[in-house]
């Protein structure tokens, strides 16, 4: 049942889905990458894998807090963890990153593969497909152009994968304790605020027709 309202979700955005397309601006994912997180999933998770593959079960909206594409790209670029992120560089050296960017203007660049695990969310990357948006400060507030666009991708992606939840990334710490978190460092966790709560509410309500389930109220 769930399966056919998803479709009638998408019918009904055609016309806005013909109007979106995704432009391809990969980061840089070579062997050195790819090594860096197979090996956080295994340190991390306890997941022992040849690929590091993901099964998209959760779709986590961000916001990079950096006014430009071309910086927030930069951000992400280098498999390797930059020397400014201290408070995440002891757990491993893996450089931050998402599926997905979306520009003040709305357009959609996909940075990675949807199926292959990006660090963006503690316990959930691997299951997790990120959507970061740029901006998210006081003088570069989101645009409502990256709200149609995020609206758009999750109607994209939960047509494609089995996606459970949305959820902004403030929210991820009400999984510990269900079946999908898997971060063994119980002291292994930030503070977040991304992407705000209006934001999010606003997709939730756009999206209801998927039916996705409710995200836990407590952990």
């Amino acid at each position: 049942m769930r399966s056919i309202f998803i479709l009638l979700a998408i019918l009904l955005n055609v016309s806005c889905a013909a109007k979106k397309e995704i432009l391809e601006m990969p980061i840089v994912f070579n062997e050195e990458r790819k090594n860096l997180t197979l090996e956080y999933l295994s340190e991390r998770y306890g997941l022992e894998q040849e690929e590091p593959t993901i099964k998209p079960k959760i779709i986590v909206l961000h916001w990079t807090v950096i006014p430009t594409l071309e910086k927030s790209f930069q951000a992400f670029n280098s498999p390797v963890l930059p020397n400014w992120r201290p408070e995440i560089a002891t757990v491993s050296g893996l450089n931050v990153s998402s599926q997905f960017l979306v520009d003040q203007d709305g357009k959609i660049y996909r940075l990675m593969p949807e199926t292959i695990m990006a660090r963006h969310v503690i316990g959930l990357n691997h299951c997790a497909i990120g959507i970061e948006n740029v901006g998210g400060t006081d003088d570069k507030k989101l645009t409502r152009a990256q709200l149609r666009s995020n609206k758009w991708l999750v109607r994209y992606l939960s047509s494609k994968y089995d996606i459970d939840y949305v959820i902004g990334h403030y929210e991820y710490t009400l999984f510990e304790g269900t079946d999908l978190w898997l971060e063994k460092n119980d002291a292994y966790r930030t503070v977040k605020s991304d992407p705000g709560e209006k934001f999010v509410k606003r997709i939730r309500r756009a999206t209801k027709a998927l039916q996705l389930k409710s995200i836990p109220t407590s952990n």
